[in-house]
């Protein structure tokens, strides 16, 4: 199973990621995303988003671990 991992070290807030995948992250009242659930696990259906969303990370803050 393949889950997203937020590098908030990295992170700027841009929130590129959050626009790509509404379903699994959100924004807090900085801008940053967080994850709607405590190890956000990526669905079939939403791994071509998931994807683009790690590949266009400017700061390259999101990441696949696969479980």
């Amino acid at each position: 199973m393949t889950r997203l991992h937020i590098d908030w070290t990295a992170c700027e807030g841009r929130g590129a990621c959050v626009e790509l995948l509404p379903e699994l992250l959100y924004r807090d009242e900085w801008g940053y995303p967080l994850a709607r659930e405590k190890q956000p696990q990526v669905p079939p259906a939403l791994e071509g988003h998931a994807r683009r969303a790690v590949r266009d990370c400017p700061r390259l803050a999101l990441r696949f671990v696969e479980t």
